[in-house]
């Protein structure tokens, strides 16, 4: 008789061979969408420079004779740079103005009468130009990416429990189908009202397709190669950010962009008939017959030894997360994530168009997912995550005291750095936390704690408009967080090559990870998961083919 955890059978039937890779690729084509809806807003709700409609000036008198520069001088005021007030326009027209007597300064001013004119250069329309969302009603326009993450935040509870329910295979088709329904619907809304409920329901199965996608593709890979599966994860995403700033570029209607950027969910789903159940999670929840046959399928697409299994568990909730006491502190310690995108929804630092400037956060993930390729598996995770939240702050607050139009070169470089360091804390937080918490309750932590984590997200468009009460507040307030999530990450326990923990005993009473001449390990719980040669002639130190295993 031979003992041994879900990660022996992995070196059995082969923890990184083909089956995994194929599981990998299949999972990367929806995290490609991921940043293309996260991070949209920035495009879909742009601004274009406008000015008041000034239809209503127009008599049929002298006014109708001059040429549309004169009208915009008689009409509205001029900023301090020369561009029309956006939100402005003069009570009577000045038609003093066209002989330079007056600068307008003092001349009598009310709110835009017929609406607005808007410059169709870079974006033939969005969501402000679409129902009028500037001047007092802009905060409306920028509220559809706190209503998007409050979605992604109530999706990412509601998934976590339904995985580590019903599994994560069948919960990932429900987050397709979900994202793929409403993000479309989105697309044909005839109000903003309407299109905020189906932008806060695609933000909900985004949350779905986010944690399961990380956590299926881990849970099925070795102990060497977790880290790997995390960065391939955020490599992909740093990909769909690029191809974003590219999608908003070529395609300048709000309504087709959102159509574009949803339709790699369409092969998502046709990909999902061949990705397996975690065999993980099918084991501890006694769902023997059917982890056999996946864990079959893997040994054979991996040419290894076929492997059949017997188990039994229980079920688990949120509620388990806080019920003893190491569980209660890692749930409680847990940061969050909203630095990053605190940075990625303020794209205007650069002085470049839109385009460029988002072009340029997004490529700078890439070197920032190889930074924490090496980190994590060098110094460890605590001290990545911990080590990129407080470099991120730095840059934060390094970019507060460099006045703006001042040493361009420096803040851009700063603010470039901040970027990819905070990217790579957010990479770094999703691995650290499926490697922190058990099998049985994974799921449930996932979703915790991005729940958590999209709670500030969905604060960070609001604290960006805090500028209008002092231009540097957004930034002291990311800055603030940063550092804190930083700090607290120091109390975290490592991960760094720690087998997976399975149940909350694990957690609770962890064992030495060293299992070489031990007779029997219990996976807590209830149940022990014992080995039997199925052919007592096979050579046992070989490969351990054939294993049985049963419920002792």
């Amino acid at each position: 008789i031979l003992t041994m955890k879900f990660e022996s059978i992995l070196e059995e039937i082969d923890g990184f061979g083909p089956f995994q890779i194929f599981i990998i690729v299949a999972l990367c084509v929806p995290r490609l969408v991921l940043p293309c809806h996260f991070l949209l807003n920035n495009f879909i709700a742009a601004e274009p420079p406008h000015h008041c409609d000034l239809s209503t000036l127009d008599d049929g008198g002298l006014f109708s004779n001059l040429t549309q520069e004169q009208k915009l001088v008689i009409g509205i005021p001029s900023r301090e740079d020369g561009r029309p007030e956006p939100c402005e326009m003069f009570a009577e027209p000045q038609f003093q103005l066209l002989s330079n007597v007056s600068n307008g300064t003092h001349m009598p001013t009310v709110q835009c009468q017929s609406g607005w004119v808007y410059d169709n250069t870079t974006f033939t329309s969005t969501l402000a130009t679409e129902w009028d969302l500037v001047c007092s009603r802009k905060g409306i326009s920028k509220a559809t990416s706190s209503i998007f993450f409050a979605g992604v935040m109530v999706g990412a509870v509601s998934f976590g429990a339904l995985c580590d329910k019903f599994g994560r295979k069948y919960t990932l088709l429900a987050s397709y189908i979900v994202s793929v329904v409403f993000s479309y619907s989105s697309a044909f809304a005839k109000s903003y009202l309407l299109f905020a409920a189906w932008r806060f329901l695609t933000g909900f199965g985004l949350a779905g397709v986010s944690l399961i996608c990380l956590v299926l593709g881990i849970e099925w890979v070795d102990v060497e190669h977790r880290a790997f599966i995390g960065v391939i994860g955020g490599m992909a995403w740093a990909v769909g950010n690029m191809l974003l700033a590219a999608f908003a570029y070529l395609v300048n209607d709000w309504r087709m962009l959102i159509m574009t950027v949803s339709a790699p969910l369409g092969l998502a789903v046709l990909t999902w008939w061949w990705i397996p159940e975690s065999a993980r999670w099918l084991l501890v929840n006694g769902k023997a017959e059917r982890a056999e046959f996946y864990l079959d399928k893997c040994a054979q697409i991996n040419k290894r030894p076929i492997l059949s299994s017997k188990l039994k568990m229980e079920s688990y909730s949120y509620l388990d997360l806080i019920k003893t006491p190491k569980m209660r502190q890692l749930t409680l310690l847990y940061g969050v994530a909203s630095t990053y995108y605190g940075i990625s929804l303020n794209i205007g630092g650069f002085g470049l168009n839109i385009y460029l400037n988002h072009f340029i956060y997004a490529a700078i993930e890439l070197p920032a997912k190889l930074l924490v390729y090496f980190c994590v598996n060098t110094i460890g995770r605590r001290k990545c995550q911990a080590g990129t939240l407080l470099l991120t702050g730095t840059c934060i607050a390094v970019n507060i005291f460099i006045p703006k139009g001042y040493v361009w070169l420096a803040r851009t470089i700063v603010a470039t750095l901040g970027k990819g360091l905070s990217e790579a804390s957010f990479t770094t937080l999703f691995l650290y936390t499926t490697e922190l918490f058990p099998t049985v309750v994974r799921q449930n932590a996932m979703g915790y704690t991005s729940c958590t984590s999209r709670l500030g997200v969905t604060m960070a468009p609001l604290v960006l408009m805090l500028d209008e009460v002092w231009k540097f507040l957004p930034d002291v307030i990311i800055c603030s967080v940063a550092i804190a999530a930083g700090l607290v990450s120091l109390c975290l326990p490592e991960t760094l090559n720690v087998r997976l923990p399975e149940t909350i005993e694990d957690i609770e009473h962890p064992r030495e990870d060293n299992d070489k001449g031990n007779e029997t390990m219990s996976l807590g719980h209830g149940f022990t998961l014992v080995s039997h040669l199925h052919n007592p002639i096979l050579q046992i130190p070989a490969t351990l083919r054939n294993l049985h295993f049963c419920v002792i």
